[in-house]
């Protein structure tokens, strides 16, 4: 790949560093400013039955603009099995806008993309591995660092999707 002299890599490196370290220097109070509206929080699932098994943890990170607005970045695995029948790997990610208009109510909508494994033991059905989109709208009850609510999968097939119905309860904490 042919650079220009002027616009080469080494270049867009020095100019980085440069702009990075000025606006580092400029504030020092700025870096501990941006940590003090990050929070963190996430989720953990475990079920088991006769036979079943089925693990997951979902750590999740938000930015909060300010009382009303937050965004953030999420992460999914998830193990299941079924004694002879299958076993199944979930691994994505996720992006989630939340919305307060009042303290107590909160308002989120999140895409998700996820690609699941599944391996049957069974040879009547067939392996499968493929992404899986969903896009939620929720509404939630919030105390403090915690929040109750429901989510609806705008994009829910019911073929593809990890979750048995569109409509899916949540709880929300971040600290």
């Amino acid at each position: 790949m042919n650079f220009s002299p002027l616009f080469n890599c080494k270049t867009y490196l020095v100019i980085f560093m440069i702009c990075s370290s000025l606006s580092f220097s400029q504030n020092q109070n700025n870096a501990s400013d941006f940590w003090n509206h990050v929070r963190f929080g996430g989720g953990l699932g475990l079920s088991f039955g006769d036979g079943f098994f089925s693990g997951t943890i979902a750590p999740s990170g938000i930015y909060e603009f300010n009382t009303k607005f937050a965004v953030g970045l999420g992460l999914n695995a998830t193990y299941n099995k079924q004694d002879n029948f299958f076993k199944s790997t979930v691994f994505g990610a996720s992006v989630i806008g939340l919305f307060n208009p009042v303290r107590e109510l909160q308002v989120s909508a999140e895409f998700e993309q996820l690609n699941v494994n599944r391996k049957f033991d069974d040879p009547i059905f067939e392996d499968d591995n493929y992404w899986y989109p969903a896009l939620f709208m929720g509404l939630g009850y919030g105390s403090r660092n915690v929040t109750f609510g429901i989510r609806y999968d705008l994009l829910y097939n019911k073929d593809k999707s990890i979750y048995a119905d569109p409509f899916i309860p949540f709880v929300r904490v971040f600290f």
